[in-house]
């Protein structure tokens, strides 16, 4: 299971521990330490869509007019920390964000 996100990020801290705290291996890739490839990127978005992107973040909010209209591939290759976080990946499928939904299809 990987889990991407930002070392800074609360939610994806609270992710990381709630996964390792109910036994399950976890490695946390930070994407600004370690930024997505261009084939992990569009496989984002195909996965996600635009729902990729965290619109209400300070990052997307600093976006040029030219870079909020351009496509989530270029304003995650532009800033990786608009994604929405976490990202995580377990057993082939994708999971976006922490709810409850997460929540139960990761831990059980």
């Amino acid at each position: 299971m990987i889990l991407y996100g930002i070392s800074t990020c609360d939610t994806c801290k609270k992710a990381l521990k709630a996964i390792e705290a109910a036994g399950h291996a976890v490695t946390f890739r930070d994407i600004r330490k370690e930024p997505l490839s261009e084939a992990e990127i569009a496989a984002l978005v195909v996965e996600f869509g635009d729902r990729i992107i965290n619109k209400s973040s300070t990052t997307y909010r600093s976006f040029n007019d030219f870079l909020k209209a351009s496509e989530p591939e270029a304003q995650l290759a532009a800033q990786p920390t608009v994604m929405k976080r976490p990202v995580i990946e377990s057993e082939g499928k994708w999971f976006l964000g922490w709810d409850a939904a997460v929540q139960g299809a990761i831990l059980g």
